[in-house]
């Protein structure tokens, strides 16, 4: 599958003329891979290559992808992707390689040092949570986990 980067998490800055500065050009990261954590207390998210190569071709401008976790699934916490171009004041973001990375403080306690991945397969193409030190387990489908205690 390649080798993983970590997108550093860090406290989203107020809002003001840095925020509506244009992004940097788009290439391939040239940094070795591995944890590049801004707060080793906050913790990160980490990239596969094919999540950042994937996320390059689908979004414009300011888009990003949040990953967010919710209560439900058959293990009673579930992993939800979209993408997004609003960053709340309490979220955490992380950039790799020109692809960023937002996850709300809250969903950050559950997914703190996990992989995201882009799987395409014969019948779905998806970003997918593949490692989650905080989860116990997980069901088949690797859609929803259970936190460990």
């Amino acid at each position: 599958r390649g080798s993983w980067c970590a997108a550093p998490l860090r406290r989203v800055p107020p809002p003001g003329p840095a925020c509506t500065a244009a992004r940097p050009p788009r290439r391939a990261s040239s940094s070795p891979p591995g944890p590049a954590e801004s707060d080793p207390g906050e913790g990160g998210v980490f990239l596969s290559e094919s999540c950042v190569r994937r996320l390059l071709e689908i979004t414009e401008g300011s888009e990003f992808l949040r990953l967010q976790v919710e209560g439900g699934g058959c293990s009673g916490f579930q992993y939800k992707f979209s993408l997004d171009t609003v960053v709340n004041p309490d979220d955490r973001q992380g950039e790799r390689g020109g692809a960023r990375v937002v996850v709300d403080v809250d969903s950050l306690a559950f997914v703190k040092g996990s992989m995201v991945d882009f799987s395409q397969e014969l019948i779905r193409s998806s970003f997918q949570v593949v490692s989650n030190p905080q989860a116990e387990k997980g069901c088949s489908c690797g859609t929803s986990f259970s936190v460990k205690l």
